[in-house]
């Protein structure tokens, strides 16, 4: 497994650190985001489809569980399963065809259904640090 680190300091330092996320994803199109709650998931997520060329405004789905957002190179989807409480919800929403898609899925709160992720999706890991910064932690599969 290949590990990479980013230190965010301000929030202008996201849109590099996003498009690095994308390179090094290479032809993994699932991402699974961690941390807790208010550390900048969804700010991340939101960074990350401008480098993807979404074309509309990025929001959480907490409610819809997923949104779908068009852009030139086909549908990115964006998943909150925070209100998942059992795995049978995400099932009944078709997630595996989502997953099955070859589309990019950026997922917010995976560890709700970590039994549903495939074994090569990358996780980031966010951390806030004492001084307000987030550490970054890519984690790519071999």
């Amino acid at each position: 497994m290949k590990e990479l680190v980013f230190h965010a300091k301000r929030l202008h330092d996201l849109d590099g650190i996003a498009v690095n996320i994308i390179k090094a994803a290479g032809n993994e199109r699932i991402l699974a985001f961690y941390g807790q709650m208010g550390v900048g998931k969804t700010t991340l997520i939101r960074t990350i489809c401008r480098g993807l060329d979404v074309i509309t405004e990025v929001t959480s789905p907490t409610f819809a569980l997923v949104n779908e957002y068009p852009s030139d190179s086909g549908p990115v989807f964006h998943f909150d399963f925070y209100r998942v409480n059992r795995i049978s919800e995400a099932l009944d929403f078709g997630v595996d065809e989502y997953f099955d898609s070859g589309r990019w899925c950026l997922i917010e709160w995976p560890e709700k259904v970590e039994e549903l992720l495939p074994e090569t999706v990358v996780r980031v890991l966010l951390h806030e640090n004492p001084d307000g910064s987030r550490t970054i932690r890519v984690k790519i599969p071999a």
